[in-house]
């Protein structure tokens, strides 16, 4: 995968399995992409899209005929496969929010929805894994002013159902750093920004969740130039861990390994600089009192 992939497509994390899989099955079998697609009558491009995730369903006939031309014969991992390529092919429950959505925002759900650890760091807002209802509706707000009422609390919902993930059977480990910067910039007043920090020093009490906060008092830390980000690692072994970078005009993929290790090295400097979990609620109660 390149540096920057292209999620236009939102592509399943289970699709980008599949894709893994019938990529590692053709190189094992000895053909390439023309060879594969002429075999089941599609273009070389066809078999590069299907390998990347880049198509918008895995046909079942496609799959099968592929499967077969790779050599694969026994009948209860074929009907595997293919049980996988139906899952795939769902759509996420998040499609029924599709209207209020960015194109990208679908790609980043299906990242966080499968994820088993889930770490970042915030310099500008709280992630909104964490926000209340209110921090999020005055955020959406802020950032579009032009949307009607009606779009507003469609993303609210939106935003408060993706939460479910913490709470839900096998929440991913969420690890967030964030600079003290999120907590004083006043989003939706002091009532507001009282709540939303009870709610941080609540969550941050879930034994799958640690929150830390960056001081001012501490000085420049290794993120001070970064942008907001988030470091995805997956349950499937076939996928590689993921960084999600924060832009103004929509989000960056990272997938190379050296790229990955450095945000994730990063992370691990901000983690270790931050004020621990513990000492962090003593300072979110701290800058509560002053608001």
């Amino acid at each position: 995968m390149s540096t920057e992939t292209d999620w236009g497509g939102a592509p399943s994390v289970l699709r980008m399995i599949l894709g893994r899989r019938l990529e590692e099955l053709r190189v094992r079998a000895g053909l390439g992409y023309a060879e594969a697609g002429a075999a089941i009558g599609v273009s070389h491009s066809t078999i590069r899209r299907m390998e990347a995730a880049k198509v918008a369903r895995l046909r079942l006939t496609d799959a099968e005929k592929l499967l077969q031309v790779y050599g694969m014969t026994d009948r209860h991992e074929i009907d595997t496969f293919l049980r996988s390529v139906r899952e795939a092919n769902e759509r996420g429950w998040w499609h029924g929010y599709r209207d209020v959505m960015p194109g990208w925002c679908a790609a980043y759900l299906g990242l966080e929805q499968a994820a088993d650890r889930i770490r970042g760091y915030g310099n500008q807002c709280v992630p909104g894994l964490l926000q209340t209802e209110d921090y999020a509706r005055a955020l959406l707000r802020a950032t579009d002013p032009n949307a009607s009422a009606e779009t507003t609390e469609r993303r609210v919902a939106l935003r408060m159902r993706r939460q479910r993930l913490l709470t839900g059977s096998e929440p991913p480990r969420v690890w967030v750093v964030m600079d003290e910067t999120v907590l004083r910039r006043p989003v939706g007043g002091p009532g507001v920004m009282r709540a939303q920090i009870d709610h941080l020093v609540e969550i941050g009490r879930l034994p799958q969740v640690t929150v830390q906060l960056m001081p001012f008092a501490h000085g420049p830390h290794p993120a001070m130039a970064a942008a907001a980000y988030h470091l995805f690692r997956f349950r499937a072994r076939e996928l590689p861990d993921l960084v999600y970078v924060d832009g103004l005009l929509g989000p960056g993929y990272l997938d190379r390994p050296e790229d990955v290790e450095a945000y994730r090295e990063a992370l691990d400097r901000l983690a270790a600089q931050a004020a621990p979990a513990a000492r962090t609620e003593t300072l979110l109660g701290a800058i509560r009192k002053e608001l």
